[in-house]
């Protein structure tokens, strides 16, 4: 059972990609739909199993690389996080299959798509049943090869080959961190199996110290802070966070399914699998939680100016991955699965929602161009409305609970970098709710902005998009309700031996009894932001406010700088890229390859050669005397040589002769 889930998608993968052609887009569709189908049905009977019934299980298969002290086997661990992730995984991966079915039904490559999306799916199964390193590694990369493929699958559109290259290369940099990671844990712990590597993590907590870039390092910290970026680049934190928005090139079914449960949650499930390490690596820990706190913060506040209905959405997500990147960096790991699991849903629901949206109004994805949709789109508004909702944390939605509990917990550790991180999330609660209910605002409560045609020609989606939608609705209301008891309640022994959390390090209690006033400021802040925006953008006399607010000399500087992504993509493209290629062309090529290397290698060699050939020239001139000249010369001086090398050899017969009589004597 536990290998058919992983098995069935890459089952209906390969029949799409290769039999796709026979099958028509339709049949590769409800193959892929099958096989995913059959993998989320058995992904809920592990999660029974596993989760619920206490009965983890450790598969071996077969050795896959055996040299000298290390061994690799292809081995599946199905543990209370792995079932959570599978479950969450494969039930999105279905409906986001079924969706698409409909979605992208014109297309002539669907057969093509549906193949990508299963493949997908099957390598975030891979990442996530992994046992060791080197095949989580495996999946890894897979996903992000296939998240390649999708962002780019209309491959002949520049910008969709652009975010792919962008997406592709910003995650090389993170894959190459993860990478070097993998080799030093095999370097001290001579082994890359999970269960090794945890068990001897406490003896390399503080005693043993490596040099790396001439700078001394602790071991634990050292690998701790390799495979931390190696989750920033999957989880866009900030600094590597550039490619999440360009994905949105992409179909709006890959976006969901990139931004909900693949992909992006691979960088937080890789810091709750390694807990184990990073409990005993406080630095590293405070660095987490500093750079999730920033990177919530900086999403939320960009997401405020964006325009683009699927980038307010996706840089909703990189604000939601830094939430739980800093609970990672608390201690707080099975909140940050909590949270993680809560968001898979109602961020789908809201992805595919606008994906609705935009299907209905001609691929129209510009909010200031709708407007009016309440009455035109009835069942897709109350659709957004609860995705947005569960977003901002109202309460008694899927959101709530998770988020609030973050924010709780962060606020009860005494530390500079939890209060800093409880403050940051305060504020992002604040533009979360401000940009939610502006989006709901401008696509359909405010007045029709956009083309009459368009406008007049809008429609419901047909009864398989609603289903799909439907079924994301009722997790995204009562999932988080459900599941916290049995997720973040007190004594739960639900996650067993899968998270790691030192004694002194849990503050899960704590956070029940900070004062009350401080467990309201989230929720009175989301509140407070979600009216702001409803009367900027609904009230005349506040709207021009903001418009003179906007058009003033400090209110224009703040725009630009949030609308210009607090100028992360200058910054690399103008500062970094172009001065390493100017240097590139100048040092590299011109300097070197140019200069020295064809000076001294085939050019100079060429060069030579013909100069001394049109010298050799100049001595064939047609007359005997000059050509007797030359003989005699080559005569005397073969002849010096000859006398030189004789006189040489019998000076060096006497040194020897006078050795041996020295030595006798």
């Amino acid at each position: 059972m536990y290998l058919n889930i992983i098995i069935f998608p890459l089952f209906g993968s390969i029949i799409a990609g290769f039999f796709g052609r026979f099958l028509s887009g339709k049949g590769a569709g409800i193959i892929t739909i099958f096989s995913v189908t059959l993998s989320c049905i058995l992904s809920s009977l592990a999660f029974y199993e596993v989760g619920l019934a206490c009965c983890p299980t450790y598969i071996k298969i077969a050795t896959w690389l055996d040299s000298d002290l290390l061994q690799i086997n292809w081995g599946f661990c199905f543990d209370s996080l792995t079932v959570t992730m599978l479950f969450v995984v494969t039930f999105i991966s279905m409906l986001v299959h079924i969706y698409s079915l409909e979605y992208m039904k014109l297309d002539p490559h669907l057969s093509r798509f549906m193949s990508y999306l299963s493949l997908f799916t099957f390598f975030m199964l891979i990442l996530v049943t992994s046992d060791n390193f080197v095949q989580m590694f495996l999946g890894w990369e897979g996903v992000g090869l296939c998240s390649y493929l999708l962002i780019n699958f209309w491959f002949t559109r520049i910008q969709a080959n652009k975010a792919a290259i962008k997406a592709m290369l910003i995650n090389r940099i993170g894959d190459f961190s993860l990478a070097l990671s993998i080799f030093g844990i095999f370097f001290y712990f001579k082994s890359v199996d999970y269960a090794i590597v945890f068990a001897l993590a406490p003896q390399y907590s503080y005693y043993t110290c490596y040099s790396f870039f001439n700078i001394k390092f602790y071991v634990l910290d050292l690998l701790c802070l390799l495979l931390f970026i190696g989750a920033m680049g999957k989880s866009a934190q900030l600094g590597l966070h550039t490619w999440l928005p360009d994905a949105m090139e992409g179909p709006t079914p890959v976006s969901a399914l990139i931004h909900a449960a693949t992909m992006v949650t691979a960088g937080v499930f890789l810091l709750v699998r390694c807990s184990p390490m990073l409990e005993y690596s406080l630095n590293i820990l405070f660095i987490i939680s500093i750079i999730g706190a920033m990177t919530a913060f900086f999403a939320a506040t960009t997401a405020l100016v964006q325009n683009d209905l699927k980038r307010i959405i996706a840089y909703s997500t990189c604000s939601q991955l830094g939430y739980m990147i800093f609970a990672c960096g608390l201690s707080n790991y099975s909140i940050a699965i909590f949270h993680l699991s809560n968001h898979a849903f109602f961020k789908a629901l809201l992805f595919l929602g606008s994906g609705s949206v935009i299907h209905a109004l001609g691929d129209e994805q510009d909010i200031r161009k709708m407007g009016g949709l309440r009455k035109i789109l009835p069942f897709t508004y109350s659709i957004m409305v609860i995705g947005s909702f569960a977003l901002m944390g109202i309460p008694f939605l899927t959101g709530f609970y998770s988020k609030d509990l973050i924010l709780e917990a962060s606020y009860s550790v005494y530390s500079y970098s939890s209060h800093f991180a409880y403050w940051l999330g305060s504020l992002s609660a604040f533009c979360t709710a401000f940009y939610s209910i502006r989006l709901l605002t401008l696509c359909f409560l405010s007045e029709p902005n956009g083309s009459r045609f368009l406008i007049l020609s809008a429609s419901e989606s047909n009864w398989l998009i609603g289903f799909v939608l439907a079924a994301l609705a009722l997790p995204s209301i009562f999932i988080g309700y459900l599941t916290k008891d049995l997720f973040v309640g007190l004594g739960t022994n639900f996650w067993g031996n899968s998270i790691f959390i030192l004694p002194q390090q849990l503050t899960v209690l704590d956070a029940e009894f900070i004062p009350l006033f401080f467990k309201l400021i989230p929720l009175f802040l989301s509140i407070s932001g979600s009216l702001l925006s409803f009367f900027v953008y609904f009230n005349s006399n506040w709207n021009k406010l903001l418009f003179y607010l906007k058009i003033s000399m400090l209110g224009r500087k703040i725009y630009q700088f949030l609308n210009k992504k607090w100028l992360f993509d200058k910054i690399y493209n103008e500062v970094i890229t172009q001065n390493v290629l100017s240097l590139s062309y100048y040092f590299t090529y011109k300097w070197i390859d140019r200069g020295l290397i064809e000076s001294l290698g085939p050019f100079g060699l060429s060069t030579t050669i013909l100069f001394q050939v049109r010298k050799n020239q100049l001595w064939q001139s047609g007359y005997i005397y000059h050509y007797s000249l030359i003989f005699v010369l080559g005569i005397f001086i073969f002849s010096l040589i000859y006398l030189f090398h004789l006189f040489s050899f019998k000076i060096f017969s006497l040194l020897c002769l006078s050795a041996i009589l020295i030595n006798s004597l």
